[in-house]
Order: structure tokens, then C-alpha cells, then sequence
């Protein structure tokens, strides 16, 4: 009897090379250092620039070192009467935290009302939230939300930058999309059954699952509100001006003093680097462990 035996074909001396799809190739390391070093640049020149004379500012070719100036140019900026610097810093540094605690507290509130809890009107009230987000109210709304402000006597006082920001629309909805793919209604209604009260379950369940959205939330309501620059120049005074204002009134006149304009571009922006170099990698990081769990 004759046997017949069925092998595999075998390719001697050769295993096919199966690479990581996840593992970068070089072209893609190029392309984010290049990424990079262009997103680095323009802080790299601003501070290239805030270390040196205006006259070596304006040089052709420019300058590409930074200099030793930078300290006789921030006591410059501090020293410009019209400028008001430390109040503009001391302002805008108030402003912005109620502004963004507010935010984060109202939207994660609301997020937990419009994504978990089931009332009558809620699709036409988020509804309504929506259509604020395809308007711009700031600029449409400007005289009289201005009138509104001249009327209340708060023209000149840091409530009438506060209060027009406390509710950010954008907030509502990144708080509801969020708080529908980290709680599980399962688990509101377990916890429902168990006698929570819906503070209760805002605190301990809610609360809990939502933090990386409420870090998101809060580093961007944070950085927009910090460069606010149009509606505390209408509404406060010169002697009373938020930072923005304040590098606004480091202009000369008749000249354009570049080196001092710089100095305080880069004080302004040392704080939104310390917080997002405080709590970026917390936020990427809760992000990660959001999306994991998800």
C-alpha cells in the first residue's frame, strides 16, 4: 500500500516579517520633530526678541540668538505707567479662574441632567444650548449686552467680564457627550435602587467617571478666557485692564517698541505654559484611562 503524505510548503531560511502597526517609522519620527520644532518656534522667537533692543529686533538679517536684555525689558513693562501690568496679570488671573470654576461646575451639572437624567423637554432644551453655539452672541450681542452693563453701574469693574462667561454653551455639550460614554445608565438606575439621591449619584458615581472631561473643560475655558481681549477693552477702564489690554497699551504712540511688546506677549503666556505643564500630562493621562474604560 503506497501512503501519500500532504506537507505544508515551507519557505527554508526565510520568516516573513510582520511589523508593528503601532511602532513609528522614521518618516513619521521626521514628521513630528518637525511638528514639533514648527509649534516651538514662534515661543523660541518671542522670547528671542523679548531678550533684545528693538533696534537688533528689527535688524535684517534678524537676530536668531536670544540676548541680554530680557531682564531691563520685563522691568520696562512693569515701569509703563499707561500699561498697568501687574493689575492686568492680578485681573485676568481672577477673571479667568471663577470664570472656568464656573464653567466646569455648571457644564458637569448640566452634562449629568441632559445625559443620564430623563425629563420632560430636555431634547428641546439641549436643543437650545446647541443653536447658542452657531451664533456669536459676543459680537452680535455686544450693545446691549454693554447697555446691560451701564445700566447694572458695572462698567469699569471686573462683574462685567465675569458674569457674561459664567455659562459656556460648548461646555453643556462636551460635558453631556462625555458623561453618556462614561456612565452607564445601568449604573445611575443600580444606584437609584440602592436610595441615592441625585446629588448623591452627581457626587459619588458621576463625579468620579467625568474628571478628565472637567481637566479638558477646564485647561481650554482657561486659555480662551485668558485671551479675551475685545470685551474687557469695551467694557473696563484703562487703569483697570485685564492682561491683553494691558500689552495693548505697551504700543508707543508714534513708534512701535518691539522688544517691549514681546517681553510682555511672554509674560502674558507663562501662565497658560505653567498650567498646562502642571496638569497636561494628568489630563492626557485621565484621558487614556477614560477611553480604556470606555
Amino acid at each position: 500500500m503506497t501512503t501519500i503524505t500532504q506537507t505544508r510548503p515551507r519557505v527554508a531560511g526565510r520568516v516573513r516579517d510582520r511589523r508593528d502597526p503601532f511602532r513609528a517609522t522614521p518618516l513619521t519620527k521626521a514628521a513630528l520633530i518637525f511638528t514639533v520644532l514648527l509649534s516651538i518656534f514662534p515661543i523660541y522667537w518671542m522670547i528671542v526678541i523679548a531678550s533684545r533692543t528693538t533696534a537688533q529686533a528689527v535688524d535684517v538679517p534678524p537676530p536668531l540668538l536670544p540676548g541680554g536684555n530680557l531682564g531691563e525689558n520685563i522691568a520696562r513693562v512693569f515701569a509703563t505707567e499707561d500699561a498697568h501690568f501687574v493689575t492686568g496679570l492680578t485681573n485676568s488671573l481672577i477673571v479667568t479662574s471663577t470664570v472656568t470654576f464656573s464653567v466646569v461646575v455648571i457644564s458637569t451639572l448640566a452634562g449629568f441632567a441632559f445625559g443620564r437624567l430623563r425629563f420632560r423637554g430636555r431634547n428641546l432644551l439641549l436643543g437650545s444650548i446647541l443653536i447658542t453655539m452657531m451664533v456669536p452672541i459676543q459680537q452680535m450681542g455686544v450693545v446691549p449686552l454693554y447697555q446691560l452693563m451701564v445700566n447694572l453701574g458695572w462698567t469699569g469693574s471686573l462683574q462685567a467680564v465675569i458674569l457674561p462667561f459664567l455659562l459656556n454653551g460648548f461646555g453643556v455639550f462636551l460635558m453631556t457627550q462625555y458623561t453618556e460614554q462614561a456612565v452607564p445608565q445601568e449604573l445611575v438606575e443600580a444606584a437609584r435602587v440602592d436610595g441615592a439621591s441625585t446629588m448623591r449619584i452627581y457626587w459619588n458615581v458621576v463625579l468620579p467617571a467625568v474628571r478628565p472631561g472637567m481637566a479638558v473643560l477646564a485647561l481650554q475655558t482657561f486659555m480662551l478666557n485668558w485671551n479675551e481681549f475685545m470685551w474687557p477693552l469695551i467694557v473696563l477702564t484703562p487703569e483697570n485692564p485685564t492682561v491683553q489690554v494691558s500689552i495693548a497699551f505697551l504700543t508707543g504712540q508714534h513708534s512701535t517698541d518691539y522688544a517691549l511688546i514681546f517681553t510682555g506677549t511672554a509674560l502674558s503666556v507663562l501662565p497658560l505654559i505653567i498650567v498646562f505643564i502642571a496638569f497636561g500630562r494628568q489630563i492626557v493621562g485621565g484621558l487614556m484611562e477614560g477611553a480604556v474604560k470606555a
